[in-house]
């Protein structure tokens, strides 16, 4: 898996102040995609073993970080090597929320086992592809208004998919 870029304060991918690991590779290839180049499994460093660890002590360390937030490429195309940092990430900073980006809607997600389980590990799911036709700039965390901001835990619960209120966000 390679790490396409790092940002280690963002307030723009999600609620407060987030660190944001953008994983290379994406088969959506969307449409007008802000992003086109870390399409590439390829773009970006190696996300390496030492690499790994390097980010997990920097956002473990950080007090003022709210959370960490996935996005790409589709980070769900390399489910389980996410995955596996994500469970460090949650034995070390439990407090933190986790965020992610997809093309694939919460359904294929959760139909998919390797998916399922960086699914299970997230708090919220952006979900869909950007459809630049559906662009809306006024909307929260997302591009396009076919986006759903996903309430994972509210949804695993109640077995149907919960988004996110506006006023929680």
């Amino acid at each position: 898996m390679n790490l396409y870029g790092y940002i280690p304060e963002s307030v723009n991918e999600g609620k407060g102040l987030r660190a944001v690991l953008f994983i290379s590779g994406c088969r959506h290839a969307c449409p007008g995609c802000f992003s086109p180049d870390s399409w590439s499994f390829r773009a970006g460093e190696p996300f390496t073993e030492e690499r790994q660890q390097q980010i997990l002590h920097e956002v473990t360390a950080h007090p003022l970080l709210e959370g960490v937030t996935l996005c790409g490429g589709d980070p769900f195309f390399s489910a389980a090597e996410c995955a596996s940092w994500v469970r460090q990430l949650r034995t070390a900073r439990p407090d933190l929320t986790v965020w992610a980006y997809t093309g694939f809607v919460y359904e294929e997600l959760v139909a998919d086992p390797a998916r399922a389980e960086l699914s299970c590990l997230c708090d919220v799911i952006i979900d869909g592809p950007y459809i630049a036709a559906e662009r809306d700039v006024s909307l929260p965390y997302r591009g396009s208004r076919n986006q759903r901001i996903i309430d994972v835990g509210a949804t695993m619960a109640c077995q149907t998919i919960v988004t996110m209120q506006m006023d929680a966000l």
